[in-house]
């Protein structure tokens, strides 16, 4: 971990450390805040002199803790903290949590009231210059349900759910969240649906109501949200089903070929077998035209005619 440049940040993250941590030892915090195990000591005398009352266990590596009951001062944040605040806030702006929207405006408005103008001025100039490669929200999902849905995830709890399909059907099903995705502009939560006895995904503009049980469950290992959810989104049922095996390692395919896009199977003699579902057969050409890795379309033989067609009308384009 690169050290903090000022020693008065790092004072200060000493202190947050100590406030989210029950107890924590000289050498836990010399790891987390970057300096060495003799510098923390130093940073805990200088917390004392500033009144914050600090009970130190003695050890090899010493084990320190804020006294029971002591009030922290209000939040306080560097300059580089507040940038970082500001465009987190404008990112979750533009993530389609409607209901979340007067809430970030507020947090926004509150931390320009404590900036110094000159910071404000550069949290102004760095919103006007940089622009942000954000999917736009397929539809805005209410923060109610998103805030329930992720407080159960969080604490292994099941919930109900009432949920309207695209087809407009509504059911009712208990569910055991593992977590929430945001992906190609839609907001998802994931987990075991006890109607389907399945892993299942369900966009959270479309829960009409969820309702926390008292029943929890064990969430697997190491869940990967967003890997499920675009294999999931890959394995959809399209127009075309499209097998492509790439001569090439598998770190290239996978560069090559978004998770969303196929799976990746690796075959005896070293190819890569891709099986991918499409919609538009000539879009899809464009964009194998554009790799620079072999590969042999198995099928369909539209695909071979669509990628024929794209390249005689680039070489004719182009003499």
């Amino acid at each position: 971990m690169r050290p903090m440049e000022k020693p008065l940040q790092r004072v200060l993250a000493v202190l947050e450390l100590l406030q989210s941590h029950p107890t924590l030892s000289g050498a836990q915090i010399a790891t987390l805040v970057g300096v060495e195990r003799r510098t923390v000591r130093r940073y805990i005398v200088e917390l004392e002199r500033f009144g914050v009352p600090i009970r130190t266990e003695r050890g090899r590596d010493g084990h320190y803790a804020l006294m029971p009951g002591f009030k922290l001062p209000p939040l306080m944040f560097s300059n580089d903290e507040t940038l970082a605040l500001s465009v987190g806030l404008r990112v979750a702006g533009e993530l389609g949590l409607a209901d979340m929207t007067p809430a970030v405006a507020s947090a926004q408005a509150k931390l320009e009231r404590v900036m110094p103008v000159s910071l404000r001025r550069k949290v102004g100039d760095l919103h006007a210059v940089v622009a942000l490669d954000l999917t736009r929200p397929q539809a805005e999902s209410g923060s109610v349900a998103f805030a329930e849905i992720t407080r159960c995830a969080s604490a292994a709890q099941r919930v109900h759910l009432v949920y309207r399909a695209l087809d407009g059907s509504t059911t009712e099903r208990d569910l055991d969240p593992y977590g929430v995705g945001y992906l190609y502009g839609a907001w998802y939560v994931v987990g075991h649906c006890h109607l389907r006895q399945a892993l299942r995904s369900f966009r959270l503009d479309r829960v009409q109501a969820v309702q926390a049980l008292p029943q929890s469950f064990g969430r697997p290992p190491a869940f990967d949200v967003l890997a499920y959810l675009r294999e999931s989104i890959a394995r959809l049922a399209r127009a075309h089903a499209v097998v492509l095996r790439f001569r090439a390692d598998l770190a290239a395919v996978r560069r090559a070929i978004p998770a969303s896009i196929g799976t990746l199977t690796e075959q005896r003699g070293g190819s890569i077998r891709v099986d991918a579902q499409i919609d538009d057969l000539s879009a899809f050409a464009r964009d194998l035209a554009r790799l620079n890795l072999a590969f042999d379309i198995v099928k369909p033989k539209a695909l071979k005619v669509a990628l024929s067609d794209h390249l005689r009308r680039m070489l004719a384009a182009h003499g």
